[in-house]
């Protein structure tokens, strides 16, 4: 019996060395690595800290096959579809949102001409979704599905037929506008032969699109947890908003998970950062920082369980 060992053995092993950044390339020859899924949940504000996970990733050497995403994870998913680490995703994140005063030139500045302009005619409260999206996403950025790098899935709330909305093709700035426009903040955004609300109100962890023809399915759960909220009572009125949506968001992840069990889950714990301050991006994405490690051994786990499954296969079909 020979004792070298075999492609899918020399394969494994690299993607084992990848993840514990020993790897160098060998050979070119094929072999088989595991096709990751990530759903990318939403939080708003809280869903900044996506992007140290999506370093992580990046520091093993792996890149997922499809990604999905519900509101803000729509958003940077987005970006990391379109071939941006989580490195320029953490870069891009803190020029346009690092104060209050970036965020308002954003807002208000080269895009939006005049307040009139951003709040369409005549006075309104809500926000244009579409000129949020326009506003905060790098430039050159792909109008179209079919441009991004990665198989990409973003999920809204058609408001008329209270279903989820997935998209997956067409235009990609209107998909994302229409999954993050949270009701009361956003006006709905018409797009597709529907009218769009955040994909929040029905799919907050998109586990069911990352799923498609995957091995390794990761799920980012940003909707944070009631821990610092227990004691407290003088709640003010978006307190209560968000975090009734919270509840919500809670209860529907549960049975999505329920349903499509993710191989690797994690829940970072985001109470201390309300829903809308964005401005405080650099300690949102420092807080989870210490996760990255945990994160990584546990994919590293799933991976080397997916590689030794792989080849007794390849044993037993030899047989």
């Amino acid at each position: 019996m020979s004792v070298w060992p075999t492609p899918l053995q020399r394969r494994g092993q690299e993607i084992v060395d990848r993840l514990r950044g020993q790897f160098r390339e060998h050979s070119s020859r094929p072999g088989v690595e595991p096709r990751i899924g990530v759903a990318l949940g939403g939080g708003s504000a809280r869903g900044l800290t996506h992007i140290p996970y999506i370093e992580a990733m990046d520091e093993m050497g792996l890149r997922p096959s499809v990604i999905a995403g519900t509101s803000i994870g729509a958003l940077i998913g987005a970006g990391w579809a379109n071939g941006m680490s989580g490195a320029e995703l953490r870069e891009h994140s803190f020029a346009v949102l690092g104060t209050l005063k970036i965020i308002a030139a954003r807002l208000w500045g080269a895009q939006v001409r005049n307040l009139g302009n951003f709040f369409g005619a005549g006075f309104n409260v809500q926000l244009d979704a579409c000129r949020v999206v326009d506003a905060f996403l790098p430039e050159p950025f792909p109008h179209d599905f079919k441009d991004l790098e990665t198989k990409f899935y973003v999920v809204a709330t058609d408001f008329q037929s209270w279903h989820q909305a997935v998209f997956s093709e067409g235009a990609l700035r209107s998909a994302v506008a229409g999954s993050l426009a949270i009701p009361g903040l956003f006006r709905p955004v018409p797009f597709a032969n529907h009218l769009l609300v955040d994909g929040g109100v029905v799919n907050p962890l998109p586990l069911d699109q990352a799923s498609a023809d995957t091995d390794i399915l990761i799920g980012i759960d940003v909707n944070g947890d009631p821990s610092e909220q227990l004691t407290k009572t003088n709640h003010n009125v978006l307190d209560v908003w968000f975090g009734s949506a919270q509840i919500m968001m809670h209860s529907l992840t549960a049975h999505m998970m329920a349903a499509y069990p993710p191989d690797v889950y994690v829940r970072p714990h985001l109470s201390s950062f309300g829903a809308l301050e964005f401005w405080r991006v650099r300690e949102i994405v420092a807080h989870v920082e210490k996760d990255k490690d945990n994160f990584k051994r546990a994919l590293e786990r799933r991976v080397e369980a997916f590689i030794r499954h792989e080849a007794e296969t390849m044993r037993a079909e030899d047989r």
